[in-house]
């Protein structure tokens, strides 16, 4: 017997019965409290309240919803209605334009362009004569604001439909299935009427697995049909919104968040409980990614790839400083739900609905770390960086205790930047430093009174695959210039070499740095190098070694 807390008006209890001449799982509803009172005595919850204020003229299509289950007297139908309703603040569809510095509207279109890489070359020449463009948000249309009764009724009563006849999905508690299996979208796609399409398309699932009770088996089942027809093309990296169902239908490829999407509304309509996790930027290569995870019988997840890689099968290439899990539900914990209305936030930390899961995943480490610049006015926070694709980029928060920040659940083997976010710009808060394997913190202050020389035989590229970005060890084009920077509160031009046929020699170089090598006219996607155990490592991969110490005080020994 579960009892499972509702409204603070009622609550319901919740008992499982298995029987084989049965319906898998029956609900018995007991109200309590309430019994003798009709339907209109029970209030909806304040986060409900407060979105059936927002919703304007589409009010009425809220409440004939909730009207809806309290005239058939399905409490947990009406209590899923209320999961749904009162947490539809910020939940829409985002329509975006590409436009220039000026504000004007560039027209794209990604399938216009063969292959990624000249995709690349057609976004620079557009930013040669129109300057920096970028995707700036034309149009949200908020859920409840829009929604119909119609689809909002329809998508409950199938979503219990599949929980109760789906016998994987019968190990789930009603918050399972409320985060897992009942949301109408994932993220800001067009609404479509995906669960009834998957209803009806995968219907021969069931009959196909070896242990019906099995919700990996079952994802195993459905990712394989998906694999069939859907591939990632990363020129939707740059497609201006969220694919919905009919243009994934169309176009049979997209980015590995709509391959995330599509595995969630094939899965989820048959009351498979998947979800999407999400690293908002790698650590050591560009860019970031999205995949999925199963929630097993035992309440444990699986990560797999959406059209690519069953669950057991898939593994994230690179080193995590932090990973997140899209929720439908509002995380108090998350930054958005704290910050002040007026506070600007950084890409990816100003949603309320992802919450942090990085333990899940990799070993972590709480820290506190010394500010060591001056905090702009105004700012309630600190941020913890990685670079990636050539700029420092935030991936988490951290409460400002004086003059020392505290940040939580960091993954390790990683180099950090502690930041302040201030006009939309990162200002740094502190020096560089790596987190080891072991935990330890090893601050990069560079050291110009200990010099050393470098000795580089290759750089890094970014290149694309599996899904997702990686780096690739390159030697040096002849012919090429090549800039090494230190990292000193800002980015510090050492010095600038040609490449020939042998190695790159930097001679002087601040010693305990971050270094950047960079080659003239890239788009600046090379990694970070640090010297580690006598190894030159770029991003945390050891590539080369022949580096040297220079001892200042004699201009003739090195110290190998």
């Amino acid at each position: 017997m579960n009892i499972i807390p509702m409204h603070s008006n009622y609550f319901y209890i919740c008992f499982q019965m298995k029987n084989k001449s049965m319906k898998n799982l029956i609900y018995y509803i007991l109200i309590v409290g309430l019994m003798g009172c009709g339907p209109k005595e029970f209030d909806p919850p304040d986060n409900v309240k407060t979105i059936l204020e927002k919703a304007g003229n589409n009010r009425a299509e809220l409440e004939k919803t909730i009207n809806h289950f309290k005239e058939t007297r399905e409490v947990i139908k009406e209590e899923a209605a209320y999961f749904l309703i009162g947490n539809m603040d910020g939940q829409g569809y985002a329509i975006f334009n590409l436009v220039d510095s000026a504000g004007h509207k560039i027209d794209f279109n990604v399938l216009a362009y063969e292959d990624y890489d000249k995709l690349l070359d057609g976004w620079d020449q557009i930013e040669t004569s129109h300057g920096k463009i970028g995707f700036e948000l034309d149009t949200m249309l908020y859920d409840y604001a829009s929604i119909s009764s119609e689809y909002l009724i329809q998508n409950i009563d199938l979503a219990f439909e599949s929980w109760e006849n789906n016998p994987w999905a019968q190990h789930l508690s009603f918050d399972q299935f409320c985060e897992y299996v009942l949301p109408y979208r994932s993220t800001n796609e067009p609404l479509e009427e995906w669960r009834a399409f998957f209803i009806k398309e995968l219907s021969w699932v069931k009959d196909s697995l070896t242990d019906k009770t099995d919700p990996v088996e079952a994802a195993c089942w459905v990712n394989d049909y998906i694999k069939s027809w859907f591939r990632f093309d990363p020129r939707y990296y740059e497609h201006p919104t969220d694919q919905g169902l009919a243009e994934l239908l169309d176009g049979k490829m997209g980015r590995c968040e709509d391959m995330t999407n599509l595995a969630i509304y094939a899965m989820r309509a048959l009351a498979i409980p998947v979800m999407s996790d999400f690293t908002p930027y790698w650590a050591k290569t560009g860019n970031n990614h999205a995949w999925n995870a199963v929630l097993t019988k035992n309440d444990s997840v699986i990560i797999f790839m959406g059209g690519e890689s069953n669950p057991g099968d898939y593994k994230l290439g690179h080193e995590l400083a932090k990973v997140y899990r899209k929720t439908f539900a509002f995380q108090d914990k998350s930054l958005a739900s704290k910050a002040k209305d007026w506070e600007k936030l950084p890409p990816y930390l100003n949603k309320k609905t992802i919450k942090d899961v990085t333990w899940e995943y990799v070993p972590t480490s709480d820290l506190k770390i010394d500010l060591t610049q001056g905090k702009p006015d105004s700012t309630s926070y600190s941020y913890i960086c990685v670079f990636n694709s050539g700029e420092w980029k935030a991936i988490d928060h951290g409460r400002i205790w004086g003059s020392k920040a505290q940040y939580y659940g960091l993954g390790r083997n990683v180099a950090y930047l502690p930041a302040f976010y201030y006009d939309e710009e990162i200002i740094p808060a502190s020096n560089v430093f790596v987190l080891s394997d072991s935990g330890i913190v090893e601050n990069k202050i560079p050291d110009g009174n200990l010099k050393i020389d470098l000795t580089l035989y290759s750089t890094t590229k970014r290149i694309t695959k599996e899904t997702t970005d990686f780096i690739d060890q390159t030697d040096f084009e002849s012919g090429k210039e090549y800039i090494l920077y230190y990292w000193n509160d800002k980015w510090i031009e050492n010095g600038r070499e040609k490449a020939g046929n042998g190695p790159l020699v930097f001679k002087g170089v601040p010693s305990n740095a971050i270094y950047w090598l960079v080659e003239e006219g890239s788009r600046k996607e090379e990694r970070i190098l640090q010297l580690m155990n006598r190894e030159i490592r770029f991003g945390g991969r050891c590539v080369v070694h022949g580096f040297k110490f220079k001892d200042p005080t004699d201009n003739n020994t090195f110290i190998n």
